[in-house]
């Protein structure tokens, strides 16, 4: 077997706008459980992966703002789509900010911020070799 990612666990301040966001960009993406213990959290992806979403701990000392790529954390998640446009097309009508996008020869890619500014890059490859998915053009 070869390993993969199952999935990613990401703290937010709202649950339910992080789950717009995701079927939004992503229809096919579906609600597998979600649940309350000392937060609200829910799992939503395919039967294979999943992104796993949990509202933030109940804390008595003030959050920490981050900024990405400064400060140590996730950056922002890549999340592989058969089309970058559809992708692009639904989360702007929906609201969502754009933040680049990015065009070469084997692959699109678009980034968008969700409600919480965590940046999600979308990716549609345009082969199936992966030699050319994983090659890198010089920028």
């Amino acid at each position: 077997m070869n390993a993969y990612v199952e999935h990613v666990n990401l703290t937010v301040k709202n649950l339910e706008s992080t789950v717009l966001f995701i079927s939004t960009a992503m229809p096919e993406f579906q609600v597998r459980h979600q649940g309350t213990d000392t937060k609200r959290w829910c799992h939503i992806g395919t039967d294979s992966s999943y992104l796993a979403i949990q509202e933030r701990e109940p804390k008595s000392k003030p959050h920490v703002v981050r900024t990405p790529y400064f400060d140590v954390g996730v950056n922002h998640i890549g999340l592989v789509v058969d089309n970058v446009e559809e992708v692009a097309q639904r989360l702007t009508v929906a609201g969502y900010r754009k933040n680049m996008e990015r065009r070469e020869a084997f692959r699109k890619r678009i980034y968008f911020y969700d409600d919480d500014g965590i940046e999600w890059e979308f990716i549609e490859y345009l082969t199936r070799n992966p030699q050319q998915r994983n090659h890198y053009e010089a920028t």
